[in-house]
């Protein structure tokens, strides 16, 4: 056998592809109209059929109904011909001698012609066919020796078997078909007519609906095309209702918005980023050409303190900036291990406690989530030098179990977020109106890198007022490693290990204060999301 070639490759420009690029309105016109035309076909097709055996039924039906009326009239001198006044009753009856129309034959049965109706007088027996008595026998042929042969007409032949005194004979009507045909022929023309003005109305229909429907979609494609990357503020237009493409039109709205809030958010990273990284290269320029324009006017330990500050600070810019970025490509959090919160906690307390003014009090029970040790210290870490950086004289711990989650919670009695701010206090670069000074206010991207951690070990980040005030309150929920429902340890009570120095130390700085140390979203959400 011979191996089949492999199919050609279709070509581009082949059929398939001339129906790909027709477009929605052509091919549902096409596929409608075909779909009609198959339906009207077949519909047109099997009425036709009904028609014409039902035209043929009524035709045989009538040539039964006549050989039986003759049947009544035959007698057995009339076909023999001993009885003359029988043989002219039996012509009078089948017509033989005034046209009436009629084509009717009684064969006796040997094939004999008894009687002939006007149109078959002298000619042979049109049918020798002799069924039972009572039994008919239709059959539709051609009838050549009629003269109508040529032109293709058919007949309709019914053979009636009778006996009459004990001789057999048949009767034989024959109907021509000429008028059911011409009926054919007109019902055809009438479907076929009505069938193509149906396709007409039903494609221009389709044309026009489908054109309508597609109007705001071509509306959301022109809008869509004259908006560029350089400005996003443009919106497609909704058309009424609730169908897909209004659906698609809010899709694309909402799509514009984020993409729009993500640019805007993107800019205002980049400008703030620009100028965090400018303030200490700037330094750095200045104290350099002061040393060198004014050898001597500066000591040598001192600038190179100033020098080592402003790196140090770079650095640590440099640094958060980069973490932030792994945050945006979702790489934080990749190191899953055991990690005790309430270990965490109480080492950040005794830092405090050796290096800040502050009180600390520390209040845990064990909570062991799964996580990266070095990014939950830097959460821990973050959140403890905001609280001790704004507190008044007292900073408070702690770790809690709530259901499926570990709860660490850092409080300060300083003056708090405002309500409207609790939000964007975890934006990047995010400074409320006291934390302007840099000595205080930090880089604006610790609570940024707080929340993208928290957000890349499956948690929330949220800031509160805290209770009793005045302070503010931030809490982090993790969900904790191994069984949620297994009790804390009770003899494990929490540690409250509160310093009262300073507690009576309280300033009057009030209103709005740099809370945010950056950016990242809304509280629990990740700085992308925010960003956006």
């Amino acid at each position: 056998m011979v191996p089949s070639e492999p199919r050609a490759r279709r070509r581009p420009g082949g059929p398939g592809r001339w129906w790909a690029a027709a477009g929605v309105r052509v091919r549902s016109t096409v596929a409608a109209v075909l779909v009609l035309a198959l339906l009207a076909a077949a519909g047109g097709t099997a009425g036709l059929l009904v028609l014409r055996s039902s035209l043929h039924n009524t035709l045989a039906t009538s040539a039964l109904v006549q050989a039986r009326l003759v049947r009544v009239s035959v007698e057995r001198g009339a076909l023999d011909g001993t009885d003359a006044s029988a043989v002219e009753r039996l012509r009078a009856v089948v017509g033989t001698d005034s046209d009436r129309g009629t084509h009717v034959q009684v064969v006796t049965g040997e094939g004999r012609v008894a009687a002939a109706s006007y149109a078959l007088r002298d000619l042979p027996a049109l049918s020798r066919r002799l069924p039972p008595v009572a039994e008919t026998d239709v059959r539709e042929r051609a009838l050549p020796v009629l003269g109508t042969g040529a032109d293709g007409e058919r007949w309709l032949v019914a053979v009636l078997g009778a006996d009459a005194g004990g001789q057999r004979y048949a009767v034989v009507v024959a109907e021509s078909t000429a008028a059911v045909d011409r009926g054919l022929r007109t019902a055809t023309g009438l479907v076929v007519a009505g069938a193509l003005v149906l396709l007409v109305a039903v494609g221009v229909a389709t044309w026009v609906f489908v054109g309508r429907s597609l109007r705001p979609v071509e509306a959301i494609r022109r809008t869509v095309d004259g908006i560029s990357s350089t400005d996003l503020d443009g919106r497609v237009p909704v058309p009424p209702g609730d169908d897909e493409v209004a659906r698609l039109a809010r899709t694309m709205n909402a799509m514009l918005a984020r993409l729009a809030t993500s640019q805007r958010a993107q800019r205002r990273f980049v400008a703030d980023a620009s100028h965090e990284l400018r303030s200490p290269v700037a330094t750095l320029r200045a104290a350099a050409d002061v040393q060198r324009r004014h050898p001597g006017s500066a000591a040598p330990g001192e600038f190179a303190d100033l020098v080592r500050s402003e790196s140090v600070r770079l650095e640590h810019l440099v640094a958060d900036l980069l973490l932030l970025a792994r945050a945006d490509e979702g790489a934080l959090g990749a190191v899953r291990t055991e990690v005790d919160l309430d270990e965490l906690l109480e080492s950040e307390a005794a830092r405090l406690r050796a290096s800040a003014r502050v009180a600390v009090a520390v209040r845990t029970v064990p909570a062991r989530v799964l996580g990266d040790p070095g990014q939950l210290a830097r959460v821990v870490r973050n959140l403890t030098d905001n609280a001790a950086r704004h507190a008044r004289g007292r900073v408070e711990l702690g770790v809690r179990r709530e259901g499926g989650e570990a709860v660490v919670a850092v409080a300060d009695d300083g003056p708090g977020v405002p309500a409207d701010e609790r939000e964007r206090v975890f934006d990047r670069f995010v400074r409320l109106q006291d934390s302007r000074d840099r000595g205080s206010g930090g880089t604006g991207l610790g609570l940024a890198i707080v929340a993208g951690a928290v957000a890349a070990h499956g948690g929330r980040v949220l800031c509160a007022q805290r209770e009793p005030g005045p302070g503010a309150l931030f809490e982090v929920r993790l969900p904790l490693a191994g069984d949620p429902d297994e009790d804390p340890d009770e003899d494990l009570e929490g540690d409250d290990r509160g310093d009262d120095r300073g507690d009576d130390r309280g300033d009057d700085r009030g209103g709005g204060r740099g809370r945010a140390e950056g950016g990242g979203g809304a509280a629990g959400q990740p700085p992308s999301a925010a960003s956006r």
